[in-house]
């Protein structure tokens, strides 16, 4: 019998081994893909939560004035503007995993030392962690081969941000202009803190008063005003600026300030968010013509008007009137026969009621205003108080003045938007960290 001897091709052999060595390289290659996809996930995740972060830190740092609602201003603040922010891929409520709270705003002294002291707060930090962003490719692969602990279908992200206050070497101010009073010098000008100033005249009056409007731009277009009070940044000290005449339409900008609206207009929106408060001081309910930031309240003559740091804390509509624009007790009524809001409707609604002051309040009142000399050149920076809302038609227009906007010792009421890294401007919250 003979035998006969059997061969396998080495080819045959060879092409199984070429299939398991594929498989291996596409579940390796697989794997860095899904590595790639997800880390890239968390690393977009991460960086709109940063995002989030600083703008809730710059807007919380803003109201570190040392006054007693100074935490509460800057806590609403923040979560305002971070929880604007888009987080997780867009996601306008961050996929429901939770936005910014209380808890996540704490306070630093000077030493960066956790306080609960007002008066001596100088940094504010937001920090925050979002949790369960989901992990695609590594869950799936955790699922195949069964680590699920090593590839766990989601990770937390958390970023922190602290701002603080600092001179600014441009500014956002309000396009008015300050004149010094006759030999007003540095750094008041001849103003006392808590005076009552002029701002506009009555329509049709004879101009007069130590300020009025003035655009940033250097332009004399009215309709350049309007936009400018909803936010103009750059100007700095040896600015010309314009001299415009005044249309109706600046009443809306200037009048979302006190949360007042037309049907058109909404507080929710940033460019006519309200401040804290829409309270409005006249003669009427404030016979004193000074000192409404923080004086006495004038008692039987008005028994409801308290001073502006009351109303804010309080998140007080016009006139504590709830949404009442016209008629008996209403915004109007506070500062008869002075005040006329033809064609304004609505109120920002007041204290915790939301879609009002409290939800979409911001400093807007405490205004910087550029002091111009003779030819209209910016010599410097004011901290001036918005008293009263814009009538239509026009009739006087006060704000009080506050002292100099760069003021620190002790530290004034303004911070504005700018271009930090100045020596001596006016204070614009800025990050450290």
């Amino acid at each position: 019998m003979s035998s006969v001897a059997i061969h396998r091709s080495p080819r045959r052999r060879q092409r199984g081994a070429v299939i398991i060595t594929t498989a291996l390289a596409l579940l390796f290659l697989l794997g860095f893909m899904g590595i790639a996809l997800d880390f890239g996930r968390l690393f977009v995740v991460k960086t709109e939560l940063q995002t989030a972060m600083d703008s809730c830190a710059l807007a919380a740092a803003g109201e570190l004035d040392g006054q007693s609602t100074a935490f509460e201003r800057a806590r609403s603040a923040g979560k305002t503007a971070g929880n604007l922010n888009r987080v997780n891929m867009q996601s306008a409520d961050w996929s429901g995993q939770g936005q910014i709270v209380d808890a996540d705003i704490t306070f630093k002294d000077p030493a960066y030392v956790t306080t609960g002291d007002f008066a001596v707060a100088k940094y504010a930090q937001c920090q925050h962690t979002q949790p369960n962003v989901n992990m695609w490719l590594l869950a799936a692969m955790g699922a195949f081969s069964g680590d699920t602990a090593g590839n766990p279908a989601t990770h937390n992200v958390a970023a922190t941000a602290v701002a603080t206050r600092a001179s600014a070497q441009t500014t956002c101010p309000v396009p008015v202009g300050l004149k010094p009073k006759p030999g007003g010098t540095a750094p008041n000008y001849g103003f006392a803190v808590g005076e009552w100033v002029t701002l506009i005249n009555e329509q049709g009056a004879a101009a007069g008063g130590e300020i009025g409007w003035a655009n940033l731009d250097g332009s004399n277009n009215a309709a350049e005003t309007e936009a400018e009070l909803n936010g103009y940044c750059g100007t700095k000290v040896g600015d010309t600026l314009g001299t415009p005449g005044v249309k109706a339409s600046v009443a809306d900008a200037w009048n979302y300030r006190f949360g007042i609206y037309k049907n058109t207009a909404d507080p929710a929106a940033t460019v006519s968010n309200p401040d804290f408060t829409g309270y409005a001081y006249t003669a009427t309910n404030w016979p004193a013509q000074q000192s409404a930031y923080d004086g006495p309240a004038p008692g039987a003559v008005a028994p409801t008007a308290e001073n502006f740091l009351t109303k804010r804390q309080a998140f007080a509509s016009c006139a504590d009137t709830g949404t009442k624009v016209k008629g008996a007790n209403s915004c109007e009524s506070i500062s008869a026969p002075y005040l006329s809001l033809n064609s304004f409707q609505k109120l920002a609604a007041p204290g915790n009621t939301p879609g009002g002051h409290k939800q979409y309040g911001r400093s807007r009142r405490i205004v910087t205003v550029p002091v111009i000399n003779g030819a209209n050149q910016v010599i410097d920076y004011a901290c001036m108080l918005m008293l009263q809302p814009l009538s239509i038609p026009m009739t006087n227009v006060q704000l009080e003045f506050r002292g100099n906007a760069s003021a620190t010792d002790p530290p004034g009421p303004c911070t504005t938007n700018g271009l930090p890294g100045g020596a001596a401007g006016p204070l614009v919250p800025v990050l450290v960290k």
